[in-house]
């Protein structure tokens, strides 16, 4: 044990001691953590629209005004002239979405007739265009609802009480930083045992070292637990700064989440020095390090659901130790104990 303390020990003061490695430990993750809560969100604000209004009456004037009524939309509305602007509108990019309404729809409305909306879309951002698709037809329905309110007009008594768990506002960085826990501590636990190896190879050291009285086994213990204790701290950051700076709920066990966190970037380290074990020099330690990590991260479910992934790929996920612990720590994060 003695021995393996040692090389762990001079491990770590390898790491710690290269202020280059110390500041690309430490920074980077920290500075991905903001760009990705902040920057890489699906959260949809402020969306450039179009509106031709072409019809004179009361009630297309109050259609138009839901659509300023919501934050959504209500800082970046543009109002079309003509059926001839909404090509050059949509073709350049200018808005996501062009409302037209026609000059019968409030004549429709007060003769009881039905009355159309024809809402045109950019698909060239398709993932927008469908979140903003779904914000126009609630205002529609709830204009459709209050005006036949108003008319005193027969409609189906059913109304549609959402409730969503877990994260009733849909933050999405209530979703993203559970899973940068594991995406930055498992970048930071393969930056430092794929250097392992090959640092030790491309400094002539590497012979020295199986010379030495330290058992095969020993030196592998040595060379992958200085990789799980930075992992582990740097982990520790990312929850510490998600909880506390960014203010995202936790409601389960903190012993259960830093076990789970313990197993993960165990697993990491095995990758990490099976890499290092692969390359002659750091610097192909550090290009397998890239071409781990990017098939993990679009694997895990992290950018993409797995459902969404070709049926012969999805089993491909399961040898992926990012996927089963992004389930875990947005488990651990936002579930709960209900009692009814």
């Amino acid at each position: 044990m003695s021995r393996t303390l040692a090389l762990i020990w001079k491990e770590l003061l390898t790491v710690l001691r290269d202020k280059k490695v110390r500041i690309s430990i430490l920074l980077p993750p920290i500075i991905q953590l903001f760009i990705f809560t902040f920057a890489a969100t699906l959260d949809v604000k402020n969306v450039p629209i179009g509106i031709l209004n072409r019809d004179a009456g009361e009630q297309g004037f109050y259609l138009v005004e839901r659509f300023f009524g919501t934050k959504i939309f209500n800082k970046k509305i543009t109002f079309l002239k003509g059926v001839e602007e909404i090509a050059p509108f949509i073709d350049n990019q200018k808005g996501i979405m062009v409302v037209s309404i026609d000059e019968q729809f409030s004549r429709n409305l007060d003769a009881g007739n039905p009355a159309t909306v024809q809402l045109i879309f950019d698909g060239r951002k398709s993932n927008t265009a469908q979140i903003v698709s779904g914000y126009t037809a609630e205002i529609i329905n709830r204009f459709n609802n209050d005006y036949t309110a108003q008319v005193a007009m027969k409609t189906q008594n059913v109304e549609l009480v959402p409730r969503i768990w877990f994260n009733p506002n849909i933050y999405y960085f209530w979703y993203n930083i559970p899973c940068l826990v594991g995406v930055l501590s498992m970048l930071t636990c393969l930056v430092v045992t794929t250097q392992s190896v090959a640092r030790e190879r491309e400094l002539g050291t590497f012979d020295q070292l199986l010379v030495s009285p330290l058992l095969p086994r020993e030196i592998v213990m040595g060379k992958i637990i200085p990789g799980i204790i930075i992992g582990l701290l740097e982990g520790g950051l990312m929850f510490v700064m998600g909880t506390l700076v960014f203010g995202v709920p936790f409601t389960g066990s903190i012993l259960l989440y830093f076990f789970s966190l313990l197993i993960f970037v165990t697993s990491i380290s095995g990758i990490g020095l099976f890499i290092s074990s692969l390359s002659a020099t750091q610097q192909q330690a550090m290009l397998g390090t890239f071409v781990f990590m990017m098939p993990s991260v679009l694997l895990s479910g992290f950018a993409t659901p797995i459902e969404n992934m070709p049926t012969w790929l999805q089993p491909a996920t399961s040898i992926i130790p990012l996927k089963f612990f992004l389930i875990i720590s947005k488990g651990i994060f936002s579930k709960r104990c209900r009692q009814e």
